[in-house]
């Protein structure tokens, strides 16, 4: 079964972007994603096992797409993450990411400023540190970066992959059915 692929992603992946994954890796999925969407937790496991099932030839690529008016901690925990990454780098980064979407569904506020700041310091950050974050709004303008780019590449809800540039509108949540779209794409 060939899987819809429609629509470009109107940004290239830039130095500014959260990658796993080599630059000239032959097939890039990049995530619009927000860290409180019950869909993107059910996404994560199966970014994890496509990542795993392509290795070498997949790079990876998370956006933060918080959908604030319906998920009053997506951006904080996207602002959180984005703290993390610039304080102690990629690895750090990627700990968090995995940590809120591991946590995400353990309580009503397992994505509040506490349960954030403990992620952080569990991921190698400095809570303090990511809690000043927090109130200030250092990151805001970073996450809303990606959420501009979103809008202008069509993302109106998350997930939404793109494999190579095009809207990947297949069904995700089937690894091999994401799986095959990827694949064909490294033949392409």
């Amino acid at each position: 079964m060939m899987a819809h692929v429609q629509g470009t992603l109107r940004n290239d992946v830039t130095a500014d972007d959260h990658v796993l994954g080599a630059a000239d890796a032959p097939v890039t999925l990049v995530e619009y994603g927000d860290y409180q969407c019950p869909h993107c937790y059910r996404a994560h496991p199966i970014v994890v096992a496509v990542r795993k099932k392509l290795g070498a030839k997949l790079r990876f690529v998370f956006r933060n797409f918080p959908l604030a008016e319906v998920h009053p901690n997506a951006m904080h925990a996207a602002e959180a993450a984005e703290s993390v990454s610039a304080q102690a780098g990629a690895d750090a980064y990627w700990a968090m990411h995995d940590a809120i979407y591991k946590h995400q569904q353990d309580s009503f506020d397992a994505l509040d400023d506490a349960h954030l700041t403990r992620y952080a310091r569990s991921a190698g950050a400095d809570p303090k540190i990511v809690q000043r974050d927090l109130d200030a709004a250092t990151f805001e303008a970073r996450v809303r970066a990606d959420f501009m780019g979103g809008l202008r590449s069509g993302v109106n809800g998350t997930p939404t992959f793109f494999i190579n540039g095009k809207r990947f509108d297949g069904d995700w949540a089937r690894v091999e059915v994401l799986t095959a779209a990827l694949e064909a794409a490294v033949g392409n």
